[in-house]
């Protein structure tokens, strides 16, 4: 039992022994082998690959594949005409030596990615120093991201190499800071307003201008047909005058007489009318003293 023992301890040993040599880096990943605190080996390869067991040789991972940084402050940059501006950005890179990486910055992606913001940042600073907001809004956009593309290589790349590689850098977005823009929303706001209220002044002087047009061309057609109606009916008045005036005299007599008639008509027409006058004195009631003379001959 004791002999069994300690053949299966001894197993066991070399077994975690083995585990403790052998380790696979991942196709993503780069293998970094350590010896007493120095870079012993890189490994680029994905596949299973051996070293010394710790404390001896101990091994770590550095990510390999294309990072993404992206903005995370918020504090504004100065354009050329002084004014306050926040952009968003981000910069795609990723690491391509690891030897120069782990000894110019740092063990894992976040030393790199905490370094290379700095640097970015500086880098879009000194260029929007240089451009004002129209040109930060125009085309000419990507040739300030080609500067700063430039000037972030120009340092990675420096007297100590980063061991990274900037593949690209982006604008997303530019905006002024709160209080200014607030301040270009009110005058949005007001110029907007003031364009509505010159419309609505020239329409409601349009419609003043059309109603009054209305008005006249009414006016003018009322004449126009008040003018045609007196027109029409002078010629008729004229037209029955020249008939009466022909019929009249034909007999001069009987149309006095027939005058008269139509005198004494339109001055009783109603029973409740009195007139207070001679008949024997009156020239009005003519036609009555001599119809009466010449119904009295005519019955002697």
């Amino acid at each position: 039992m004791n002999r069994i023992g300690l053949v299966l301890s001894s197993l066991l040993v070399l077994l975690a022994l083995a585990s403790s040599t052998l380790f696979v880096v991942d196709q993503r990943q780069f293998g970094v082998v350590y010896a007493l605190g120095q870079i012993k080996e890189v490994i680029t390869e994905p596949g299973l690959n051996w070293k010394l067991p710790p404390p001896f040789q101990n091994v770590s991972y550095i990510d390999k594949r294309l990072l993404t940084l992206d903005s995370t402050d918020a504090e504004p940059m100065l354009t050329a005409e002084k004014q306050r501006v926040v952009i968003d950005w981000y910069v795609r890179w990723r690491i391509s030596e690891p030897s120069d990486y782990i000894r110019n910055v740092g063990l894992n992606e976040g030393a790199g990615a905490s370094q290379l913001n700095r640097v970015v940042r500086n880098a879009f600073q000194e260029a929007i120093n240089k451009r004002t907001v129209k040109e930060l809004l125009s085309l000419k956009r990507d040739a300030l991201m080609a500067d700063v593309k430039t000037e972030v290589l120009a340092k990675v790349r420096g007297a100590k190499p980063w061991g990274v590689d900037v593949v690209d850098v982006r604008i997303t977005r530019v905006d002024y800071v709160e209080a200014i823009t607030e301040s270009v929303y009110r005058r949005m706001e007001a110029e907007r307003k003031r364009v509505a209220n010159e419309l609505r002044s020239t329409g409601a002087a349009e419609g003043e201008k059309i109603r009054a047009d209305a008005d006249r061309q009414r006016e003018v057609t009322i004449a126009n047909a008040y003018r045609d109606a007196q027109k029409i009916k002078g010629e008729g008045d004229a037209e029955a005058a020249r008939i009466y005036a022909e019929a009249f005299n034909r007999d001069p007599q009987f149309a006095q007489f027939y005058r008269s008639l139509e005198a004494y008509k339109s001055s009783f027409a109603n029973k409740s009318d009195v007139m207070v006058v001679d008949p024997s004195s009156s020239e009005f009631f003519k036609a009555f003293r001599g119809g009466g003379a010449t119904v009295g001959g005519a019955n002697k």
